[in-house]
């Protein structure tokens, strides 16, 4: 009985709170690469739970899932300047971003509106995100990544 309990806690778990995603597409290299699997906390409320560099799963404006990069909280004025992130006129150390392969990437200033974010791929000239579609709303998220194997 307790191991059937267990089991079916775990299957509650998986279905309401944690979520596997398999990650395709290099718009996250190096950090996350095509054919990884990220575990999402699908818990997750704008405001309180994410900050820049958090990692999220989100549904892009085609319906499909992503995963970026947070880089602009609502509120912030965000740019880019010669691949060079800026929020609110500070410098964002982003060791995860190759600039070597991104040379000459101007972006904003732009200010996130409340209840959305700004989302980047770490491989930022390969990825389709903010830049493009603009803010992500907060009803999009799906979740923070807690894990990517």
């Amino acid at each position: 009985m307790l191991l059937v309990g267990f089991g079916l806690g775990a299957v509650a778990l998986r279905a309401v709170v944690l979520m596997p995603v398999a990650i395709e597409g290099r718009s996250m290299e190096p950090t996350v690469r095509d054919g990884d699997v990220a575990v999402v906390w699908r818990r997750t409320d704008v405001a309180r739970d994410l900050d820049v560099g958090d990692l999220v799963v989100f549904r892009d404006p085609d319906g499909a899932l992503s995963l970026k990069r947070v880089v602009g909280m609502p509120g912030d004025r965000v740019a880019l300047r010669d691949t060079v992130l800026e929020v609110d006129g500070r410098t964002v150390d982003e060791p995860y971003v190759d600039r070597s392969l991104v040379a000459g990437t101007y972006y904003g200033p732009v200010t996130v509106p409340a209840g959305s974010v700004l989302v980047m791929g770490d491989n930022r000239g390969s990825s389709i995100d903010s830049r493009d579609y603009g803010p992500v709303d907060a009803e999009q998220i799906i979740g923070r990544v807690l894990a990517h194997w």
